[in-house]
Formats: C-alpha cells, structure tokens, sequence
C-alpha cells in the first residue's frame, strides 16, 4: 500500500490484516532529487501504531538522507528508499561512502541496517 503526502493514514484501516508494507512517500512521486516533507513524520508515527504488533513493514521514500533518516527511524519506519543521497558524488567510492553515511544516521536512532 503506498500514499502519497496528501493520502490520510487512515485510509489503510480496511487492509491492515492484508498487506505486508505500507510505503509513505515524503515527496510527490514524479522526480528525484525532492526536499523530504518533515509532516510525514506524524504520518510515519500514526502508521506505526496502527500496524502495532502484526508483521507490517513501513518504508519511507523520498527526500531520505544521512540528515533526515535519523527522525525517520525515530518516527518509526523500518525500510528506506534513497537515491539522490546514495548517488551523489562520482564513482562507487563515493556511493559506498553515502551508503555508509546513511547507515550511520539510521544506528545513531536505533535503526538495525544491513
């Protein structure tokens, strides 16, 4: 199930015990490169009390980077999309670098990211 930052949470009432993965997107779909839109983080939190207990993953996509993934996790999602801030710079060693940045930013929250 995806939503789009103008989608209300509540809108998954009627298919939480069908679904696997809830995705917020915290930009609007349509290019790379977005500032992430910080209300999404109260939508993260809602979410993440609505799926309570049952095997439901809550991923963030859009604007996500080592500055932002931190409140992210914080507001409770568990998987992250991000492609401008892995592909920033020129090369793999750079990309490897960004990685690892983000990496840092989610265990600094609490995050486990492999």
């Amino acid at each position: 199930m995806s939503l789009n930052p103008a989608t209300p949470e509540n809108i998954i009432d009627y298919v939480l015990d069908e679904i696997d993965l809830v995705l917020v997107m915290s930009v609007n779909p349509g290019f790379g490169g977005q500032s992430f839109i910080a209300s999404q983080l109260t939508k993260v939190r809602r979410i993440r009390e609505m799926i309570d207990r049952r095997p439901i993953r809550l991923e963030v996509d859009g604007g996500v980077s080592a500055e932002t993934i931190a409140a992210i996790v914080e507001a409770g999602a568990d998987t992250f999309v991000a492609g401008s801030a892995v592909f920033r710079g020129a090369g793999s060693a750079s990309y490897a670098a960004n990685i690892e940045a983000l990496r840092a930013a989610a265990a600094s929250a609490g995050s486990i990211v492999v």
